[in-house]
């Protein structure tokens, strides 16, 4: 099990930039993809981006490409999520979820993974 924190939420307005920060302890060698994920009040949780461990490959949702940037520091077994040039429609508590690997079920704009473990989110606000 992989046991996932993240930080770095808050309250910005439009147009500006938060960075999120997530965490990772336990059996992190087992961990084959870390994502970002986003639910908004009233609405399902949706993939945000995913970065894969070994080759560091990315993985973006269509309205977040180009303004988000997913990055990991593998020493610090830590995600990153910049966010830049929000908007108010970007609010929504942001959660960090791992995957230890993949069953072709599920797929997420190119990457196929499982995500089974989750933190316990952070909100991002956006005021207009």
């Amino acid at each position: 099990q992989v046991q996932l924190v993240e930080s770095g939420g808050g309250l910005v307005q439009a147009g500006g930039s938060l960075r999120l920060s997530c965490a990772a302890s336990g059996r992190t060698f087992s961990s084959y993809a870390m994502g970002w994920f986003r639910q908004a009040p009233g609405k399902e949780r949706e993939f945000v981006s995913a970065i894969v461990w070994g080759g560091g490959s990315t993985y973006y949702a269509d309205s977040v490409k180009g303004r988000f940037t997913i990055s990991r520091d593998n020493a610090k077994n830590t995600v990153y999520l910049q966010m830049n040039s929000l908007k108010p429609e970007d609010t929504a508590v942001y959660y960090c979820a791992a995957a230890s690997g993949y069953s072709g079920i599920y797929y997420y704009f190119g990457l196929m993974a499982d995500f089974g473990s989750w933190g316990q989110g952070t909100q991002v606000t956006v005021s207009s």
